[in-house]
């Protein structure tokens, strides 16, 4: 990796941020098309929300075991076959004839997402060694996954609405097929590979006590709450917390004796690690939950069409990249005071929309109040999360980029979950008559806590980037 030239790191860099892209794009590509869906392989309600849990379920269930695969077997190898799977299984969902088919492949593609999305962090803490071209690349990711999730409401509101020889909720799918190929021959032609840490061996037994205890806290906290919190999802989140208890004292005992535990615990020394976590867990937690809430309210209350709802983000993803750049130019200057000015935006944003959505809302008006939100957005979540990585030694970068992408899917599914789960709880109260005013504004309440929380993180943070010691090499 020392021989590579910077305008080629750059390069790389590209390459590597198209599985990210790839992947937030098929979480919020979604959120347009479920009503189609639904109606397209005849399914329920609960089948067609786990069309979205699957995925989830798939990719954060494996993402730590994804990272580690990289460093045992070589970060270009598991991206190059990842990337392959995910593009495999994009068009084994497009073909799914049935609710059961379609939620399997959704499960295999969130799986396959789990061994690619960790490889593109791990290529980035590898590629730059130096702190500030090393934030510079991890605020380019940041941006990667919120402009992500906006192209896949834009690009999900127009393919639903376009039907060329087959539905247009199957072209959501089948887009992944170029975009797939043509990553594949980049990675094949451009990417080098990596060296492989093979001391130790691979913990295959770590890896598995950590996908159980994933799943068994992830399907009941997705699933759960339809079903009435019945007892098998009581008992598998007592189980998952057994589980998470038993790996921790697993891999204390590993590094003890000196062999190599999927997670490298020391990583945890690292308090703007930890601090930083906690940031991310409760803003993806708001802005997966907000994103998927918005778009139900719009078609659902307002009588939006699906096409109409991904032109109300246009602004937003505009916003977004302008905060994003004035961002990155203030942070250094300011530090943790840019992120906090952030979140005031989304506050105001929030009571705007609490305040002003009515039946009789012009197009213009929600476009701005999301727009406010996307302006907001963009001064927090891509320094939020060079926060997170910004000190993370060399030696650590596969353990980093897992451990961060298994809380940021985690977050995702949490904020369904519960904060959609606040949403879907009061349109449920009166299902004859529901209420998706009160609805909204419960589920923009619940964001507003969690608002709150992320807001107590950044506080715990230094003032400035400059102020943050740097971990031991």
């Amino acid at each position: 990796m020392k021989n590579i030239t910077l305008k080629s790191r750059w390069f790389i860099l590209l390459i590597v941020l198209t599985a990210p892209l790839l992947y937030v794009i098929d979480i919020f590509i979604i959120n347009m098309a479920i009503s189609d869906i639904q109606k397209g392989v005849h399914a329920s309600n609960a089948q067609v929300q786990l069309v979205i849990a699957a995925y989830l379920l798939g990719s954060a269930s494996f993402l730590i075991t994804g990272s580690r695969t990289g460093d045992y077997m070589g970060r270009k190898r598991v991206f190059f076959w990842g990337m392959f799977f995910f593009t495999l299984t994009s068009c084994l969902c497009g073909i799914s004839q049935t609710a059961t088919q379609l939620n399997v492949t959704r499960f295999l593609q969130g799986v396959s997402s789990s061994f690619m999305v960790p490889q593109s962090i791990s290529f980035i803490q590898v590629l730059f060694t130096d702190q500030k071209e090393r934030a510079k690349a991890i605020g380019w990711y940041g941006i990667t996954l919120s402009i992500a999730a906006i192209i896949g409401q834009i690009l999900g509101g127009y393919l639903v609405s376009t039907h060329f020889m087959i539905s247009g909720w199957r072209l959501i799918f089948f887009i992944n097929l170029p975009a797939g190929i043509l990553s594949l021959w980049l990675i094949q032609k451009y990417l080098p590979e990596t060296d492989r840490i093979n001391n130790g061996g691979f913990d295959y037994s770590g890896a598995g006590i950590l996908t159980a205890a994933l799943a068994c806290l992830i399907i009941p906290l997705t699933l759960g709450r339809e079903a009435g919190w019945p007892l098998w999802s009581i008992v598998l989140i007592i189980l998952a917390g057994i589980l998470i208890v038993y790996f921790i004292s697993d891999q204390k005992k590993k590094l003890k004796l000196h062999k190599y535990p999927i997670i490298d615990l020391e990583l945890f020394n690292i308090r703007e690690f930890n601090i930083g976590l906690l940031a991310v867990l409760f803003h993806f937690m708001l802005h997966t939950a907000y994103l998927l809430m918005i778009v139900v309210f719009l078609q659902k209350a307002l009588h939006k069409s699906a096409m109409d709802c991904g032109l109300y983000f246009v602004l937003h993803a505009v916003l977004f990249m302008i905060s994003s750049v004035v961002a990155s130019k203030l942070i250094v200057k300011y530090g943790k005071l840019v992120l906090l000015f952030g979140l005031l935006i989304i506050l105001i944003a929030f009571l705007l929309q609490i305040q002003l959505f009515s039946t009789h809302t012009s197009g213009l008006c929600i476009t701005l109040l999301i727009g406010i939100y996307g302006l907001g957005n963009g001064f927090v979540l891509p320094s939020l999360l060079t926060a997170v990585l910004k000190n993370v030694p060399v030696k650590f970068a596969g353990t980093a980029a897992g451990t961060f992408s298994t809380f940021q899917q985690t977050a995702s599914a949490l904020g369904i979950s519960i904060l959609g789960g606040v949403f879907f709880y009061v349109i449920g109260i009166n299902p004859n008559h529901p209420d998706y005013f009160s609805a909204f504004n419960y589920g923009l309440l619940a964001n507003i806590v969690c608002l709150a929380v992320v807001a107590v993180m950044l506080y715990l943070l230094p003032k400035n980037v400059k102020d943050q010691q740097p971990a031991n090499k």
